[in-house]
């Protein structure tokens, strides 16, 4: 799995004129693509890393300061743009993998202790956030760093 995981200030989701996931306070916007070979272990390790990053506000995790986190998924993270101009998504999950994959990452933050929001699985979704610093960090699973 791969993430982007940005500091904001507030965030939210809208999906045909209705906003469907917010954060009206500071905390984390994580955008998050699930591979082919992406499992369980993978949400759960994801989840232990955004809960406890140290890029809140004095160097405190979110789990520190009980922020809350807007998941919101993004197949595109794992665009391959090796040749011509044009990406491609061969390497992003389908649905069938990837939207309960999001859950369990969502499902793993919740079980540590996260408020958690959520974008909507497949839909077009009009994503805006007050980013602060701003503090944006990647994180990949098959490759840590």
């Amino acid at each position: 799995m791969r993430v982007v995981v940005t500091r904001v200030l507030e965030a939210s989701v809208r999906v045909d004129d209705e906003v469907v996931a917010e954060l009206a306070r500071p905390g984390l916007l994580v955008l998050a693509g699930v591979g082919h070979d992406d499992g369980a272990e993978d949400a759960a390790a994801l989840a232990r890393k955004i809960w406890s990053l140290r890029i809140l506000e004095d160097e405190r995790s979110a789990s520190d300061v009980d922020a809350p986190v807007l998941v919101v998924s993004q197949f595109t993270l794992h665009a391959s743009t090796r040749k011509g101009r044009r990406p491609s998504w061969s390497r992003a999950a389908g649905g069938e993998v990837g939207e309960p994959l999001i859950e369990e990452l969502c499902r793993q933050l919740e079980l540590l202790g996260a408020t958690v929001a959520r974008g909507r699985f497949g839909a077009h979704m009009l994503v805006a956030s007050v980013n602060d610093g701003p503090v944006t960090i990647t994180i990949d699973t098959k490759n840590w760093e």
